[in-house]
């Protein structure tokens, strides 16, 4: 598998060489930038699967959704679920004033996980489920990795109460990562 995302890489690489090189006044039209855009999209899901199948990814998420429906725009170097050999951690802060348990305005988590599931959909989406327990956290967590790219979901629906939340971002492998990981609980 490592292999075929090298190769895939590689050869984006020297078509985009080959664009490039063939004529340097000439502009991409739409449909070739369209063409392009999709292949690094396809490396991209083939790079978060690989990362997910080897439980070592990190899902950086811009986007909060609340219980009700409410949403809100974060940083995605400080809102992220990773996934580390046997650790997860659940982290999300928001943009205010205040430092919050975690120290950078929110309140991050970690623990074991079990029941780590992974399915792929009729549409080709990856659907991961584990359940994440440790000191702060008792809760189910349901990424869905969108066929295609590398954009995902990730559901943390906790056992002891209905505070559900939602944050989209995408995967990333946990090389790739760029996140900042606050005070535990």
């Amino acid at each position: 598998m490592r292999t075929l995302v090298c190769m895939l890489t590689l050869l984006a690489l020297m078509l985009a060489d080959t664009v490039s090189a063939q004529d340097t006044e000439r502009k991409l039209t739409k449909k070739e930038k369209k063409a392009l855009a999709a292949r690094v999209d396809s490396l991209q899901f083939v790079s978060a699967e690989q990362a997910i199948n080897e439980k070592a990814f990190v899902l950086e998420a811009d986007r909060v959704v609340f219980k009700r429906g409410e949403n809100a725009y974060v940083n995605s170097n400080t809102n992220f679920v990773s996934v580390e050999n046997d650790k997860a951690v659940v982290q999300v802060a928001f943009n205010i004033p205040s430092a919050g348990p975690n120290g950078v305005g929110g309140v991050t988590v970690e623990g074991g996980f079990s029941k780590y599931d992974v399915k792929k959909t009729k549409r080709g989406d990856i659907v991961l489920s584990m359940a994440v327990m440790g000191t702060g956290i008792s809760a189910t967590v349901d990424i869905t990795l969108y066929e295609g790219s590398n954009k995902a979901t990730v559901n943390i629906l906790p056992n002891l109460n209905s505070n559900r939340i939602t944050l989209e971002g995408r995967i990333l492998p946990l090389s790739q990562s760029r996140v900042f990981k606050g005070r535990s609980l």
